[in-house]
């Protein structure tokens, strides 16, 4: 047994001495007596393997230095190579192939940035020409008038047929309204009469006012004829069928209609407007409830003063 183990030891001495020669590959002897410990069956299995791996490690410590060194050199400088070559491949890969490089990005921005302010620039030149369109008056350009007014056949408050045939040659001022209205239409004709009675002090002026009613079958001819007694002498009422009266207010686009009717007692809502008319039975403007007496005779004198 000692002799054995001398010998194991001598073989890994040799191996593992440096520039020794390995020795030729030789079995170890199996140790199968009866009489052998199991301590040296498990040290000679490790022996084994010990000695291949110290037999590898002769061999390549055989190498010269320098064919070790360039082959670890070159292996290593191979490896280098192919892994900077994969690394700069990856690169170039991702700057051209990736979605969008800085180049790329750059010249997005400029080309963007480009069309928003040709797009500004073309929208603000196309809003000065409408301005420009709309602000110049072309030579021998007329303006039209709002298609309000129109042939009607009414009854006067003295029950006389009456057209419109009848106010031409003189300036007119319409309003619709009817007898039995609690407010509104009394304040409005007030302001009429009152306008009318300026516009003469102030500009010598005669103005025709009437009075329509949308309401035909309340107002008869005498309910009328009481009514605008109350307000200026000069105040003509008209009234007629409902037929004819649905016509006059289609005419000058007056809107009307019955609203809590409760037997013979209801109200008419309506447009609370007054329509001023050339001498030729002509639109010329309308005047809202916002115009008091004043600016009501003062917007009228303008207009008639324009016209002539």
């Amino acid at each position: 047994m000692r002799a054995r183990v001398s010998h194991l030891r001598a073989l890994l001495s040799r191996a593992l001495a440096p520039g020794l020669a390995p020795p030729p590959a030789r079995a170890l002897p199996q140790i199968t007596g009866p009489g052998e410990s199991r301590f040296g069956a498990a040290f000679l299995g490790r022996a084994r393997f010990f000695s291949a791996d110290a037999s590898t490690a002769a061999q390549g410590g055989l190498k010269p230095p320098a064919a070790a060194a360039a082959a670890t050199t070159g292996g290593d400088g191979g490896g280098d190579g192919q892994s900077g070559k994969s690394e700069q491949a990856d690169a170039g890969k991702s700057v051209r192939g990736g979605p969008v490089s800085w180049l790329s990005f750059l010249l997005l921005l400029v080309t963007g940035g480009g069309i928003i302010v040709y797009y500004d620039k073309e929208k603000k030149r196309h809003i000065e020409e409408l301005k420009n369109r709309t602000s110049a008056v072309k030579p021998g350009q007329s303006v039209g008038t709002a298609a309000i007014g129109g042939p009607f056949k009414l009854l006067n408050h003295d029950g006389k047929p009456v057209t419109e045939k009848d106010f031409l040659g003189k300036w007119t001022l319409l309003y619709f309204g009817f007898t039995h209205c609690p407010d509104i239409c009394p304040d409005e004709l007030q302001k009429m009469a009152a306008a009318i009675d300026k516009i003469k002090e102030k500009a010598k002026l005669d103005i025709v006012p009437v009075f329509i009613t949308v309401d035909p079958e309340r107002d008869t001819v005498e309910q009328v004829r009481d009514y605008v007694k109350e307000f200026h002498p000069d105040l003509v009422g008209l009234t007629g069928t409902t037929d004819e009266i649905r016509k006059v207010a289609r005419a000058y686009r007056v809107y009307y209609m019955k609203t809590e009717e409760e037997g013979s007692d209801y109200l008419v809502d309506h447009s609370i407007v007054m329509y001023l008319m050339n001498p030729k039975m002509e639109f010329v403007k309308f005047y809202g409830k916002n115009y008091d007496t004043d600016s009501l005779a003062d917007g009228i004198i303008k207009e008639i003063k324009e016209h002539k």
